[in-house]
């Protein structure tokens, strides 16, 4: 069976034209009836030329329904009220996905996505990558509190401050880098 996609015709269905009394091929198809609440075509017509071109002068697919229904089904939105098996709340719960058992043994894979997903704290908070290099400049694990928060901060500004050093003033830029991190970290969520 060929199909001719810019004509709509399908040559060799071996179906005669569904028109009562055509005697014609039935090369062109069209939707059946639809049962009530049922949406799609139904079980297909075939009609030749002449009884199609007459099929999709009257065709109307607003048939039967409601002003109301008319207006559901022609909203932007029609269709996405209904809720697909990949966004429920129970999706992969019932079924594993395809991909659920591969095997990354290099973690070339795994060991990449993980560097663009969100870090977390114990307590569930995830940590932004800003918060994250903040976290790293100060010397202190994604976990820490508030106290150590503090206590890293003072000990870092004595290291690094031209009073406290000596006057090594090559350090100013490591301190500028502590000052900002703990700003950032201390008015954050993460220790409110």
């Amino acid at each position: 069976m060929r199909h001719d996609k810019f004509h709509g015709r399908i040559n060799g269905s071996g179906r005669g034209c569904d028109r009562p009394g055509c005697r014609e091929q039935g090369e062109f198809r069209a939707p059946g009836l639809r049962p009530s609440g049922f949406d799609g075509p139904g079980e297909y017509r075939w009609f030749c030329l002449e009884h199609i071109r007459e099929f999709n002068a009257g065709y109307d697919w607003f048939a039967g329904m409601s002003a109301e229904e008319i207006l559901a089904a022609q909203h932007p939105t029609a269709g996405w009220d209904s809720e697909t098996r990949a966004f429920r709340p129970t999706a992969g719960v019932d079924a594993a996905p395809r991909w659920a058992d591969f095997k990354d043994p290099l973690d070339a894979i795994s060991g990449r996505a993980r560097a663009f997903r969100p870090h977390q704290r114990p307590d569930g908070q995830a940590i932004s990558p800003e918060q994250r290099r903040a976290f790293d400049a100060l010397g202190l694990p994604p976990d820490a509190d508030r106290k150590a928060l503090r206590s890293r901060y003072s000990q870092l500004v004595r290291r690094y401050h031209p009073d406290r050093n000596g006057g090594d003033r090559s350090m100013e830029s490591k301190l500028q880098a502590v000052v900002e991190a703990y700003n950032l970290l201390k008015g954050s969520a993460l220790f409110a």
